[in-house]
């Protein structure tokens, strides 16, 4: 997304799968990633868990098509997030799998491989 935001004339497309999205996830009851990644992957620098940065008020900037793919039993992001990027960014549609949880684009490659090629159609 910062990417996007920095050089939008070179992103056509954004697909965003079992993220924050560049929220604020105090407000939204998530399950905190951040202790239990940094204990399973040590080798990952410290400010891959430490780095948040809430977008919200850039969201708006983000114009191109947007896939939002959510699980619904998704703890650590749960689906109110992806409901609230589907409102706040422009040319967003939201894809909920049932049963799928933060790694759903994992379980359920299939699936989001079809949604992600419709949505580069």
């Amino acid at each position: 997304m910062l990417a996007a935001l920095a050089k939008p004339q070179w992103v056509t497309h954004l697909v965003l799968t079992a993220t924050s999205g560049g929220l604020d996830m105090a407000r939204f009851d998530a399950e905190d990633w951040r202790p239990d990644f940094s204990d399973e992957y040590p080798f990952v620098p410290d400010w891959f868990a430490r780095y948040q940065h809430d977008l919200t008020p850039r969201l708006a900037e983000l114009i191109m098509p947007t896939l939002l793919v959510w699980g619904d039993s998704d703890p650590i992001s749960p689906v109110a997030v992806g409901r609230e990027l589907a409102l706040r960014l422009p040319n967003a549609t939201l894809h909920i799998v049932p049963g799928g949880g933060h790694d759903v684009a994992h379980r359920l490659p299939d699936e989001v491989a079809r949604k992600i090629d419709a949505c580069l159609e």
